[in-house]
């Protein structure tokens, strides 16, 4: 017996906004097209996403007691 097909699922594009297809034949899921997926990919290489943290990340070495 064969498995009927699934409907289409239709998502929103986290780059524009507008509806994008969530499926093995779009090749830049979830967004809707190569330009939204390179202004994303662009985004995350000039740093755009950051998690807030209260204070600076401490250099200092851990364990050598020298540097204490």
């Amino acid at each position: 017996m064969k498995k009927a097909p699934s409907p289409v699922r239709q998502v929103v594009c986290p780059g524009c906004g507008g509806p994008s297809v969530y499926a093995p034949s779009n090749p830049f899921r979830p967004f809707c097209s190569e330009r939204c997926k390179n202004v994303d990919l662009g985004a995350w290489a000039r740093e755009d996403f950051r998690l807030p943290a209260d204070t600076p990340p401490d250099d200092s070495p851990y364990g050598d007691p020298k540097l204490h």
